[in-house]
């Protein structure tokens, strides 16, 4: 082969695996879509439908502060113990109203952001050994503060956080699509966001260039601790317990997936914030997909580790052409 076909043939794979991390993620869902509307029965019902939103709001909450994360070459690892924090607060606070145990649980999740931020840009620890401790500690935290049981909830108000609607629309539902528009104005309209994408780029000229480098980090971190509590929050609403043991497990491999699923590199440099959404709602279709048709949800998480190895090899594949 001469040299000119190497190249040409190296530079249609480059463009390919390019295409794929820009529009794979479309693609997929419409084909899975697809696919259930003819083979899936009742897929189209509205209770379905509804069920699958509410279903994939938390991994969208979740995901977004990922994303943000992401984008500054970080990853936080511990998004589904501030969950687990916020389900375990949540119950020892309704005493003094709804307002105030959601507002502890929020406050609980932006400390924990803002200690992981503090680690990784202050003491310059590795993201995923910063929020790896959080990880550990932050379930076990959770466990104790709720003596390792779960807590039932009966207070109407709070589980209508979980169950209600606006204007036909659930309340989860809601919450998670204001936040998405909420989060893509700041990453595509703002001066956070842009000067967020320089650091994931080339943090040591975003240093030179004198951009308040430390700052971002420890911002990034803090909205993705407090993306995380409001999700448990809300996940603790639609039980109607708080379940410290059960909130959050494996949500960090959930919004991971789904932000590198999107098109969001985890080299960092970009983030794809619908690509994200688009990401996280993937992940719910395979998984409902696979249970309606008898399948365990073991398969399911094999299937969805098996999708992210593909999304990071085409990041991959891209960037080293």
């Amino acid at each position: 082969m001469t040299q000119t076909s190497t190249r040409s043939v190296a530079f249609d794979r480059s463009r390919a695996a390019g295409w794929a991390q820009e529009y794979g993620v479309y693609v997929a869902v419409a084909v899975l879509f697809l696919g259930n509307v003819l083979f899936t029965e009742n897929f189209l019902s509205g209770a379905n439908v509804r069920t699958q939103l509410i279903q994939a709001a938390p991994v969208v909450i979740v995901a977004l502060g990922m994303a943000l994360v992401i984008g500054t070459e970080g990853v936080d690892l511990s998004v589904g113990s501030v969950m687990a924090l916020a389900a375990a607060i949540i119950p020892l606070y309704l005493g003094y109203g709804v307002a105030p145990a959601i507002l502890v649980a929020l406050l609980v999740g932006l400390v924990a952001g803002l200690f992981n931020g503090f680690l990784v840009a202050f003491l310059r620890i590795q993201p995923i050994v910063a929020t790896l401790g959080l990880l550990v500690a932050g379930r076990g935290l959770a466990l104790v503060i709720a003596g390792g049981q779960l807590k039932d909830i009966d207070d109407p108000n709070f589980l209508q956080l979980g169950t209600g609607d606006v204007l036909g629309v659930p309340i989860v539902v809601l919450v998670a699509a204001v936040l998405s528009v909420i989060v893509w104005f700041v990453v595509s309209r703002t001066t956070f966001g842009r000067r967020l994408v320089a650091i994931g780029d080339n943090r040591r000229a975003s240093t030179l260039a004198g951009l308040p480098v430390r700052r971002v980090l420890v911002t990034v971190y803090a909205i993705s601790g407090l993306l995380a509590a409001i999700a448990g929050v809300l996940a603790t609403a639609r039980l109607g317990a708080g379940d410290p043991g059960n909130a959050g497990q494996l949500m960090e491999l959930s919004a991971i997936t789904a932000v590198v699923v999107g098109g969001t590199p985890l080299s960092g440099g970009k983030v794809r914030i619908l690509g994200t959404i688009m990401g996280a709602l993937l992940m719910q279709l395979v998984r409902a997909t696979l249970i309606k048709h008898n399948l365990p949800d073991s398969t399911a998480q094999m299937v969805q580790a098996a999708i992210i190895v593909i999304a990071v090899y085409a990041t991959r594949e891209r960037s080293t052409r």
